[in-house]
């Protein structure tokens, strides 16, 4: 039952994007079409769900014997560009396209603040339920990512739409999109409480 309240309030309670404003660069930038949202998506769980993983293993292995606890900021941080190197190469290699279209975004997940705050949060506290084991950290990391790429196809697909939408002139464009970023937040805000 824990696992399933987890990942129901890093999908849709605690979701980083929408109630906690993190990651919101790639979020804005990448979101212009489904099909890349998608790829950005996939990137961000594989690379959440590693580094939860990672970083946890080596908070509570090595950092906290050694007292070495406030070097964890730099640690996950090396953690997660290595592990952003590899979805990098892997992406170039599969699927040319998508890493065109990604961009910039793809090695911006490195200093993705949501990566790195997931990280920070599964070793902290700071989420309704403790992570206190390997699983549940990577299942947060895990979740976590599915809530970022939830957020990012469901902004991609009123983008698309209001592309096709008859909006005035001062709003077309990225205003407009803020305005349906905010109003999809106010509609995430709807789920806090289900989980306390």
């Amino acid at each position: 039952m824990e696992y399933i309240l987890i990942i129901i309030g890093a999908v849709l309670v605690n979701n980083f994007v929408l109630v906690k404003f993190l990651g919101i660069c790639p979020f804005l930038g990448v979101s212009k079409s489904t099909e890349n949202s998608l790829g950005m998506g996939f990137a961000v769980i594989f690379v959440m769900s590693l580094a939860s993983l990672i970083t946890f293993i080596i908070y509570h292995a090595v950092l906290v014997p050694l007292d070495l606890i406030y070097l964890k900021t730099i640690v996950f941080i090396l953690v997660i560009a290595s592990l952003v190197q590899i979805v990098e190469m892997a992406i170039k290699k599969f699927s040319p396209s998508l890493y065109a279209a990604l961009g910039v975004y793809l090695p911006l997940i490195t200093t993705n603040c949501a990566v790195l705050g997931v990280a920070l949060l599964n070793v902290d506290g700071g989420v309704a339920l403790p992570i206190d084991n390997v699983l549940k950290a990577f299942i947060n990391g895990a979740a976590s990512g599915v809530g970022f790429t939830v957020a990012i196809v469901l902004l991609s697909a009123i983008r698309e739409r209001l592309a096709r939408a008859d909006v005035p002139v001062c709003f077309r464009g990225f205003p407009i999109t803020l305005v349906a970023a905010s109003i999809m937040a106010m509609a995430f805000a709807a789920f806090s409480g289900m989980i306390s």
